[in-house]
């Protein structure tokens, strides 16, 4: 993606517009695709399976006209369970925080409760949200409903803040950051202008491997995993760095699907993610990669608030 945004335009301090946006929407939008695609790099984990984020990621954009800080935000749906609301704890939170939001709803499917309970989630903040309206690319998709909704739940929101996009294709980004530009307050940028994450070495690391493990293991394990990082070291004069860690899964029975025939499975997560990693990082990344059993861990308050941050 072509991130200036008018190749005509100079950079003066006092014109620079700096914002947090929280992006928010039901499971599978393209929140992620969306970031991913805005910052140029595998900021967030794609995946079709719904919920796959569980923390507020941070992508780092810079263009002639400032700096936005997007925050990925987990897929506000309902439930009770116990990960669940901490995962919308975490999405209440970023809206508070917020200087603008970008509301990306997925103009193929219609809208229902979830997109009403998220469309509640916002409704205080209207004055500081853009809406993208995404999968633009998708024959199944119907912007003309998705804009009805909009004006129904937003009648203050005006039209030129209701954007159709296709996160995947590229298509309507530029319209996107100009909107929320026009939302942003003139101010310093929060970070140096070569970063496009804010986010530390071992957590990346964490949720390349998570992102491969639920990518390949989808149909069995969708959230029943998670990474921790063991050990980390750096070798050979800062040239290469190795990791030990561990996938965790709740119970016995899911060890043997992780592992594999042959433990092919986990030789296979091991390689694609040592190749993504090697991608990201200056250096090379070694990885040691084993599974092991916490049995219940999505009950452990403890555990919870060290994956999600709450």
């Amino acid at each position: 993606m072509d991130l200036q945004i008018n190749a005509d335009e100079k950079e003066h301090k006092d014109d620079i517009k700096t914002a947090v946006v929280a992006i928010v929407g039901r499971p599978s939008v393209g929140k992620s695709t969306f970031i991913n695609m805005v910052t140029g790099e595998n900021v967030s984990i794609v995946s079709p399976v719904p919920q796959t984020t569980r923390n507020a990621i941070r992508g780092i954009v810079n263009t002639t006209q400032g700096q936005l800080v997007f925050v990925d935000t987990p897929g506000y749906h309902e439930s009770d369970n116990k990960f669940n609301l901490k995962l919308k704890a975490i999405t209440a939170d970023q809206l508070e925080d917020a200087d603008c939001i970008l509301y990306i709803i997925d103009g193929s499917r219609p809208a229902g409760k979830e997109e009403d309970l998220t469309a509640a989630l916002i409704a205080p903040y209207t004055a500081k949200t853009v809406v993208a309206i995404n999968k633009i690319d998708l024959s199944a998709t119907v912007p003309a409903a998705a804009r009805k909704f909009v004006a129904k739940v937003f009648p203050s929101i005006p039209q030129e803040r209701v954007i159709a996009i296709s996160a995947k294709k590229d298509k309507g980004l530029n319209e996107i950051l100009h909107a929320l530009y026009g939302l942003a307050p003139s101010a310093p940028k929060l970070y140096p202008e070569e970063y496009y994450t804010d986010q530390e070495v071992s957590f990346r690391i964490s949720e390349v491997i998570r992102g491969e493990a639920v990518n390949k293991l989808s149909q069995e394990l969708p959230h029943a995993i998670y990474v921790d990082i063991a050990d980390m070291e750096m070798k050979k004069q800062g040239k290469e760095l190795w990791v030990r860690a561990f996938l965790c899964v709740e119970r016995e029975s899911q060890k043997g699907i992780v592992i594999g025939k042959g433990a092919d499975m986990i030789k296979t997560i091991r390689i694609e993610s040592i190749k993504k990693l090697r991608k990201i990082f200056p250096y090379r990344v070694d990885l040691n990669l084993q599974v092991k059993v916490v049995k219940n861990w999505r009950k452990n308050d403890r555990l919870l608030q060290s994956l999600t941050g709450q």
